[in-house]
C-alpha cells in the first residue's frame, strides 16, 4: 500500500489545527482543512495561528474536491459530527483511512456506519494542552496519539501505514495491544477532567495542587471505572494513578475543552460524558448519582 501523502483534517479547533500545523510544518504531506459555508471563509480569510505561527492551510469543500485522500483527522465536538459526515463522499477513495481523535466512545462507529468500518481505526489523543481563541491555538505539551485496531497483537497494514506518517510528521504517537480499554481510559479521563475543571472552573494547575479538586475528579471516574467492569473492560484503580502521572505533565495555565466551551458560551460535550454515563448505569444497573449531579450542573450552565 502506498504511503500517506494526502492528509485533510475535519475540525479545526485546538485539536485539529495543533495536528494540521505539524503535518504541514514537515513539508512531507499536502495538507488540507475540510470546511463549508461561513467557516470555510473564515478559515480561508484568516487563516490558523499556532503558537504564534501563521498557516494558510488549503480549505477544502468536500463537495467540490477534485480527488481522494489517503487520511482524514477527524477532529470535532461530538454533537458536529454526524452533519459533519455528509457530503465527503469525493474525498474518500479505496485507500482513504480514517483517524478520529475525538472524545467520547461512538465517533469510530458513527463514521464506520457512514463509510464502512474497514476505513476507520481506532484513536485518543493524550496528553496534549492545547488552547484556541478565535483563530489562535497555543500549546505548550503536544501530547501523543494512541492508535490502532481495536487488537493489535500485531501491527496490521492499516496501523503500519498510518505510523509512518506520524513519523514523518514528528507527532508522537504509539499503539496498545488493547485499544478498546484505552478508549474507555480516555473516556474515563474525560469524565473526570473535563466535568470537574468545567464545573469548577479550573485550569490544570488546580487539579494538580487542589486535594478537593482531585477528589470530585476521582468521584466521577470511579463510576466509569464501575461501568467498564460491567460492560467487561480492564479497568481498575491502577489507571487512575496512571492518570495522575500524566495531569502532572499538563501546563499549569492549560485548560480542558470542556472548560473553554463554558467560558465560551459554547455548548459542552456533557452528553457524551456525564448523560452517557448516566445512560449507560441505566444499562447496566450501575448506580451514577456524581455524574448524574454534574450532568444537570452542565446543563444549566450551557443554558446560560
Amino acid at each position: 500500500m502506498e504511503p500517506i501523502k494526502n492528509v485533510s483534517i475535519l475540525g479545526a479547533g485546538a485539536l485539529g489545527a495543533m495536528y494540521a500545523a505539524q503535518f504541514h510544518t514537515s513539508g512531507a504531506f499536502d495538507v488540507s482543512l475540510i470546511a463549508t459555508g461561513a467557516r470555510r471563509e473564515r478559515l480561508l480569510a484568516d487563516g490558523l495561528v499556532v503558537n504564534d505561527t501563521p498557516y494558510h492551510i488549503p480549505v477544502v469543500d468536500p463537495t467540490q474536491a477534485a480527488a481522494p485522500v489517503d487520511l482524514i483527522l477527524v477532529a470535532l465536538k461530538h454533537h458536529h459530527l454526524a452533519g459533519a459526515l455528509d457530503g465527503l463522499e469525493s474525498l474518500v477513495g479505496e485507500h482513504t483511512l480514517f483517524l478520529s481523535v475525538m472524545n467520547g466512545l461512538d465517533s469510530e462507529e458513527m463514521i464506520g456506519a457512514a463509510y464502512g468500518m474497514e476505513k476507520v481505526l481506532y484513536a485518543i489523543a493524550l496528553g496534549m494542552d492545547a488552547v484556541r481563541e478565535a483563530n489562535r491555538i497555543t500549546y505548550v505539551n503536544p501530547g501523543r496519539v494512541v492508535f490502532g485496531e481495536a487488537a493489535n497483537e500485531a501491527l496490521s497494514p492499516r496501523v503500519r501505514r498510518v505510523a509512518e506518517a506520524f513519523d514523518r510528521a514528528g507527532i508522537a504517537h504509539e499503539t496498545p495491544p488493547d485499544m478498546i480499554r484505552m478508549l474507555w481510559w480516555k473516556f474515563m479521563i474525560n469524565v473526570g477532567m473535563n466535568q470537574a475543571t468545567a464545573v469548577l472552573r479550573a485550569p490544570y494547575g488546580v487539579m494538580q495542587a487542589s486535594p478537593d479538586a482531585q477528589a470530585l475528579m476521582e468521584a466521577l471516574m470511579r463510576e466509569v471505572i464501575a461501568l467498564a467492569e460491567a460492560a467487561g473492560v480492564d479497568l481498575s484503580e491502577d489507571d487512575l494513578a496512571a492518570w495522575h502521572k500524566v495531569l502532572q505533565t499538563m501546563a499549569p495555565k492549560g485548560k480542558t475543552s470542556m472548560l473553554q466551551d463554558v467560558e465560551a458560551g459554547r455548548k459542552t460535550e456533557v452528553e457524551i460524558f456525564g448523560a452517557r454515563v448516566v445512560e449507560l448505569g441505566h444499562q447496566y444497573g450501575v448506580p451514577t448519582p456524581v455524574n448524574e449531579v454534574f450532568t444537570r450542573i452542565l446543563r444549566v450552565l450551557e443554558g446560560e
